[in-house]
């Protein structure tokens, strides 16, 4: 008990971590409940056509990049030790040994992140507006930069994830998804 509360007072960010326990914990815990739920619905939930194009995008996108980690396993050696210790660094140490630097290209972060982008910037609902198309193309800038920055991928990575959605990109708006999922079209959307 006292090494455990001397190691707690020398990392006090693991007080931070342990924080996972209890949401885990309590959001398993809720589940098993059996409460009378309220049904939670808008509009913005019967434009389902576009979370079809989307699924569609990252779907097959992710199985593409799989399959060509399994004919053409591929990795980096870009990744450089970590020398200074603090939060962040740590962090970024526990990031590395979770994602490792192989089955890296095609990235699927980035085909994941453009997907999105693609999705969000042709969706109808935001159609004109400025402010969510700033924050889309803001976001895909970011996440695209992060990925190079913590060295999780190349560039060569990054333009083959994002060639591969924007490749998918051209089935995916000419599939009739209203016709594949019936349900889904506009005057089929009730609560259930």
């Amino acid at each position: 008990m006292h090494s455990a509360l001397s190691w707690l007072r020398k990392n006090p960010h693991a007080w931070l971590m342990g924080y996972w326990a209890f949401y885990l914990f309590g959001f398993f815990s809720l589940e098993q409940l059996d409460p009378e739920y309220t049904i939670i619905h808008c509009f913005i939930d019967d434009k389902k056509t576009d979370y079809c194009r989307l699924c569609f995008i990252m779907f097959v996108g992710m199985t593409v990049a799989m399959l060509t980690y399994l004919v053409w396993p591929n990795g980096l050696d870009l990744r450089q030790p970590i020398l200074r210790q603090n939060v962040l660094c740590q962090l970024v140490e526990l990031l590395r040994g979770i994602d490792t630097p192989t089955n890296v290209c095609p990235s699927i972060h980035i085909s994941s992140t453009v997907s999105i982008a693609i999705v969000g910037l042709r969706c109808k609902l935001f159609r004109g507006n400025l402010p969510v198309h700033a924050l889309i193309w803001a976001m895909t800038i970011l996440i695209t930069l992060s990925t190079l920055f913590l060295r999780q991928h190349s560039v060569i990575d990054v333009v083959a994830g994002a060639a591969l959605s924007l490749v998918l990109m051209i089935p995916a708006y000419r599939i009739n998804w209203e016709k594949i999922f019936p349900e889904i079209a506009p005057s089929a959307s009730k609560v259930a």
